[in-house]
């Protein structure tokens, strides 16, 4: 399929900026770039109403870290709902409450769930594994408060975009193993293998011109990870896992995407394992789609598709 004509039209006109890479400068000045195409670029009539949002903080491993708890406006009188850890993207170098607030918010109104969106320590300051080890805590932090959250100890689910979804699969490994299953998994163009030697081959056809670069997959990998990291542990590379019991699961592949086929790879890992997984192949999408609702039509379709799925799956 053609590339979203409206999304076209948004890379041609980052590509006029002739900005330099990401992977040409520094942590800091990445991440006031990407807070500047998110947060600085949003208008009020994108901001998806929900019916209450809190600020507040969990206990990490070395600090306290913020979070964001968004409940929905059917939250009063129905009773216990289901809960979702949302883990947000940005390479495991950028991104924040702040950078993926309409994307907490759109998930909360879609799937009548209440969302505990959480910031983590970022790379390459805190590099692997202080992301993931941070996510585990939040992740247990909800389930040893759930009556403060949704109500449902039954119910809780994850989700997470780009390196979120990487933290997610990793935290759904790990809550498993530490026999605390979620219910079920949200995995947004997940990036799952830190080895450039997997069978991707969307990575090189679509390595420059679709917002995510390959330049930008290595820095980042670079980053998080460092030049001599287990590029194979199950907590850095979750498709090398042992994927038998994991929550029910919804995988979203773009297909404009250098991530696409490592999505697809691990959705089918998944039914292989014997996981309920449905995969979303996203047409005429790009890395990122998950925030352009508010720009193209098409975008808001896939997002609130993808969200009533693991909605289905929720409740």
């Amino acid at each position: 399929m053609a590339l979203d004509p409206t999304i076209k039209a948004l890379l041609d006109a980052t590509a006029a900026m002739n900005a330099p890479p990401m992977s040409q400068g520094t942590a800091q000045r990445a991440r006031e770039q990407f807070r500047m195409l998110t947060v600085g670029l949003r208008q009020p009539q994108w901001v998806v109403p929900v019916g209450h949002v809190e600020d507040t903080t969990f206990v990490g491993p070395t600090r306290e870290l913020a979070a964001r708890v968004y409940w929905p406006q059917s939250a009063q009188g129905v009773g216990a709902l289901p809960t979702v850890l949302f883990i947000h993207g940005g390479g495991h170098v950028l991104g924040d409450l702040d950078t993926h607030d309409n994307q907490a918010r759109a998930l909360c109104r879609d799937t009548e769930a209440v969302v505990v969106s959480i910031e983590y320590r970022l790379a390459p300051e805190d590099p692997w594994p202080a992301a993931t080890d941070d996510c585990f805590a939040a992740s247990s932090w909800i389930f040893d408060n759930i009556t403060g959250f949704g109500g449902d100890a039954s119910a809780v689910g994850i989700a997470g975009d780009s390196a979120g979804g990487n933290l997610a699969a990793v935290t759904a490994v790990r809550s498993r193993d530490a026999g605390r299953n979620f219910r079920a998994q949200l995995l947004i163009y997940p990036a799952v293998d830190f080895s450039f030697e997997g069978p991707y081959p969307s990575r090189f056809e679509l390595a420059e011109g679709y917002f995510l670069t390959l330049d930008d997959m290595a820095w980042f990998g670079v980053q998080y990870a460092g030049k001599g990291a287990p590029v194979t542990h199950p907590h850095l590379s979750p498709i090398h896992a042992d994927l038998v019991g994991l929550p029910a699961s919804v995988v979203v592949a773009a297909e404009f995407d250098p991530l696409r086929d490592e999505a697809v790879a691990y959705a089918h890992a998944l039914a292989a394992a014997g996981v309920n997984v449905e995969l979303i192949e996203a047409p005429g999408m790009i890395h990122g789609f998950y925030d352009l609702g508010g720009i193209s039509r098409a975008a808001a379709q896939l997002v609130a598709q993808c969200n009533k799925s693991f909605a289905s799956l929720l409740h």
